[in-house]
């Protein structure tokens, strides 16, 4: 696995991603399925075995319903 994958604040942003996706009560499938991709790529990102770029990091920020500004500024605080 890439180190950069493994970095701290690569963690913080698999971890508030995960939270905010529980805090809405969606499943993995739910999401993917907002997401117009398959489940695994889902469970991918939250485990840690592919990376997102920012775009698809904004597209699941608005899935999810959460704000990509405060997904941000609780990794780098």
């Amino acid at each position: 696995m890439p180190r950069k994958l493994l970095s701290p604040k690569y963690a913080k942003l698999r971890e508030v991603l995960l939270s905010e996706r529980l805090a809405a009560e969606m499943t993995q499938a739910m999401l993917a399925h907002k997401l117009k991709r398959p489940q695994s790529f889902v469970s991918k990102f939250e485990i840690g075995a592919r990376h997102l770029d920012v775009i698809e990091f904004i597209e699941i920020c608005k899935a999810i319903g959460v704000d990509p500004k405060d997904v941000v500024g609780r990794i780098v605080r």
